[in-house]
């Protein structure tokens, strides 16, 4: 009787699986580039490539929700994966790299390539141009975030990460967790306006706990597109308190070609000076092909008036997809 109901049951699980995979589709998409960059006028210039492979596999469940399961292997491991439900009810996703509300608005002011605080992101260089992320939306090995449908020009989101775990299972301690919640308004009665604001806590330790705010402010008209964006962490010290402000302004020469201008302060506690960034971009595409350029400028890197602080460079990056 046993060996009948273990006949059974493996029938049955094999037919569910041959269902899951009747009703889901699998696709594959990927892409390369290559560039060079350079951190520092006095640096010489560095060369990179880079590749990737997408992996996207996503079904509909008999009750109406959609499933879909991400797995990104660049340079020939796993960069970055995720799974998302979705329904009436919006959108539930997890990260496997721990993205937030915070962390995914970190500038929101529109660019054609990169931020003006940004040297070379896929460079090696110096780390300090990258200080301005003050609300980087916690860490840990994952993350929770929810989005909820548009109503009326209306979204909301909210992310949670636990963050790590300090000392052993048992009464263990997390820190860096982060809980974050943003809402982004498209008002009817203005075409092209969108406002966004988000805030959140990180507990950096059982005793220490950040506040962060932003908001940001977009309107585009015809080929422009103008944004501000004022962010700030509210720290356990005075020398946690942080701010910045960031303008710039983009336009679409045509559908293939746009350039952008923007400026960034940041006003760090712990620091006399403020680091302040400026730079422009250029993106370019035609079919699979894109090209990108920046060349920023950034003084005081980490609000430090050393000499070697004040540092100026360019990245130019040409991808292909398929």
């Amino acid at each position: 009787m046993n060996k009948f109901k273990k006949i059974g049951l493996s029938a049955l699980a094999g037919s569910l699986v041959a269902m899951s995979a009747a009703n889901a589709e699998m696709s594959v998409s990927g892409g390369a580039s290559i560039g060079v960059s350079q951190t520092n006028d006095t640096a010489a210039a560095g060369y990179y490539h880079n590749n990737s492979v997408k992996f996207t596999y996503s079904g509909e469940t008999d009750n109406g929700l959609t499933v879909t399961q991400y797995i990104e292997i660049d340079g020939g491991a796993q960069d970055d994966a995720w799974t998302t439900v979705s329904g009436g009810f919006g959108t539930l996703h997890y990260q496997q790299s721990g993205g937030t509300v915070m962390s995914g608005w970190d500038d929101k002011t529109p660019t054609a390539y990169e931020e003006v605080w940004d040297i070379a992101e896929l460079a090696s260089g110096t780390d300090g141009a990258d200080v301005q992320i003050i609300n980087g939306g916690g860490g840990g090995a994952g993350s929770f975030k929810y989005v909820s449908p548009t109503v009326s020009g209306v979204t909301f989101s909210a992310a949670y990460v636990q963050g790590a775990v300090s000392a052993s299972p048992h009464n263990a301690a997390v820190v860096n967790s982060h809980n974050d919640f943003g809402v982004e308004i498209s008002p009817e009665m203005v075409e092209g306006l969108t406002i966004g604001y988000g805030m959140g806590e990180v507990d950096e330790s059982a005793s220490l706990t950040n506040d962060e705010s932003t908001l940001w402010i977009n309107y585009a008209f015809g080929p422009l597109t103008v944004g501000y964006q004022t962010s700030e962490v509210d720290g356990s010290t005075a020398t946690q308190d942080d701010e910045s402000t960031a303008m710039s302004i983009s336009y679409a020469v045509s559908d293939d070609l746009s350039i952008s201008y923007g400026t960034h302060e940041l006003d760090l506690g712990s620091a006399d000076v403020d680091q302040e960034s400026k730079g422009f971009s250029v993106s370019y595409s035609m079919g699979g092909v894109s090209i990108g350029f920046a060349q920023n400028t950034i003084d005081n890197v980490a609000g430090s008036t050393a000499a070697a602080n004040d540092i100026e460079g360019y990245d130019l990056n040409v991808a292909f997809s398929f």
